[in-house]
């Protein structure tokens, strides 16, 4: 089974990387792009089979080590 974590900063966090992406785009001619937040996607093969459990084991991966809960969200998907 596959696992998808989507981990970002939350909304009240300031992206330095993001507003860096932004400005980069600017001085590349991409005009019209209001706002930017950087994010990582961690991608991970399970030997679970049954999906609530696999989401249940992942959301408990993140909360200990794939995304820092003080200042990120993150969001499972499992297929």
């Amino acid at each position: 089974m596959k696992a998808t974590v989507h981990v970002m900063l939350k909304q009240a966090v300031l992206d330095p990387q993001g507003e860096a992406v932004k400005t980069a785009l600017g001085a590349l001619g991409f005009e019209g792009v209001e706002a930017v937040r950087q994010g990582k996607v961690i991608e991970l093969d399970l030997a679970e089979t049954d999906a609530e459990a696999a989401r249940a084991a992942v959301t408990a991966m993140c909360e200990k080590l794939l995304a820092n809960t003080v200042i990120e969200s993150f969001r499972v998907e499992v297929a």
